[in-house]
């Protein structure tokens, strides 16, 4: 990274930062000269992650508001103010078909990945973005363009999410930016029982041949909330390696096969 992109001296909160894509984001503001907090359920994680990145971190459940208030009022303690919010934390639970889905697991997904990171903006804004304005990057998914087999609560989750950002955008303009950032599949924990049992079969399906990496999508995050980006608001970027536009090339898309055969 390099100055251009403006981060030198902004503080920014990443939610899921120990991991995957969050830690890749929070890796690469830390490199662009953002003081960086981050959060996660793992309390050894967040302090590991948190010295490796000269930063702070605070470990706890998204789905706490009262996590969501101490992570702002560290942030603002330490580093004095919040320019950037991240809202990477997310589940991909309850999976399998709708009719199957238990009503209290289905609340639970909205509240991590829809509930949280409405929160945490308001915590933000208060605190910190209404006077002095700031930038906003919701991770949802390609996913949320159409539908697949047993991620239903996880792509309906994240379709809301996607509108939560662009209800944001116009709300929060002109002191607010808020973009999202929309990954295909990425070499992550969470989404290692689609991608690991073939790789190859996966990669061959996508028109730019193969899966994703955590920092596709981290550079994709760090140019949204950087000054480079200055002139966008309710976007939503695909890091998809082609998924979208897989209907042209020849094969079949075997990761529903994955989503179909896992349990």
């Amino acid at each position: 990274m390099t100055s251009s992109y403006g981060l030198k001296g902004r503080a920014a909160v990443v939610t899921g930062g120990t991991r995957g894509i969050g830690r890749a984001v929070a890796g690469q503001l830390a490199a662009a000269g953002a003081l960086v907090c981050v959060t996660a359920r793992d309390p050894d994680e967040v302090r590991d992650t948190a010295a490796e990145l000269g930063g702070i971190g605070v470990a706890g459940s998204v789905a706490d508001p009262a996590h969501l208030r101490e992570v702002t009022e560290r942030a603002l303690a330490e580093f004095g103010r919040l320019d950037i919010v991240v809202n990477n934390a997310a589940t991909n639970q309850p999976y399998g078909p709708l009719m199957d889905v238990d009503p209290d697991a289905w609340r639970k997904a909205f509240t991590v990945n829809v509930e949280a990171p409405l929160r945490l903006v308001q915590c933000a804004w208060r605190a910190w973005m209404r006077e002095h304005g700031g930038s906003v990057v919701n991770i949802c998914t390609e996913g949320a363009g159409h539908v697949g087999p047993h991620v239903g609560a996880y792509g309906t989750s994240k379709t809301a999410l996607l509108r939560l950002t662009q209800q944001l955008a116009g709300e929060l303009a002109p002191r607010v930016r808020v973009n999202s950032v929309s990954p295909g599949l990425v070499r992550t924990e969470m989404a290692r029982f689609v991608w690991e049992p073939g790789e190859s079969e996966v990669a061959a399906g996508l028109p730019l041949g193969r899966i994703g990496e955590p920092e596709d999508v981290a550079r994709a995050v760090v140019w949204l909330v950087s000054d480079a980006a200055e002139w966008i608001t309710g976007a939503d970027l695909l890091v998809d390696g082609g998924t979208r536009v897989r209907a042209a090339c020849p094969g079949g898309y075997a990761v529903h096969d994955r989503l179909r055969s896992a349990r």
